[in-house]
C-alpha cells in the first residue's frame, strides 16, 4: 500500500512541478534566466525531485509496467490545471486523449 500512496505521490507533486513552472514562465514578460531564478521556477523544479523520489520508492513494490503508464496521470493533472487555472482551452480531440489515458491507466491497473 505504501508504494501506491507514493505513487500517487509522485503524481501530484509532478503535476504540481509542471503548475509551478507555467507560472514562473508566465509572469511578467522577462528574458529565459530571468524566468529560470523565479521563486515558482526553483520550488517548481524541486517538486520534480520530490516526485522522482517518490517514483523510485514506487517502483520497489509496483512493476514498472504499471507504475510507469500510471504515471501519465500527471499529464491529465496538467490539462486539468491548465483549463482551470490558466484558462486554457480545450478542445474535443484534447478531451478525447484524455479520456483514452484515464482509461488506459484503469486498464493497467486491473491486475
Amino acid at each position: 500500500m505504501w508504494y501506491y500512496i507514493a505513487l500517487g505521490a509522485a503524481i501530484v507533486s509532478s503535476a504540481c512541478g509542471q503548475i509551478l513552472l507555467k507560472t514562473g514562465a508566465t509572469e511578467g514578460a522577462a528574458g529565459f534566466i530571468t524566468q529560470v531564478f523565479r521563486p515558482a521556477t526553483i520550488i517548481g523544479l524541486g517538486c520534480y525531485g520530490l516526485s522522482a523520489g517518490a517514483f523510485i520508492f514506487a517502483l520497489r513494490g509496483i512493476p514498472l509496467a504499471v507504475a510507469g503508464p500510471t504515471s501519465a496521470l500527471t499529464y491529465v493533472a496538467g490539462v486539468l490545471a491548465g483549463v482551470f487555472l490558466f484558462k486554457e482551452i480545450l478542445v474535443t480531440t484534447q478531451m478525447v486523449g484524455i479520456a483514452l489515458v484515464i482509461i488506459g491507466v484503469v486498464l493497467l491497473n486491473q491486475t
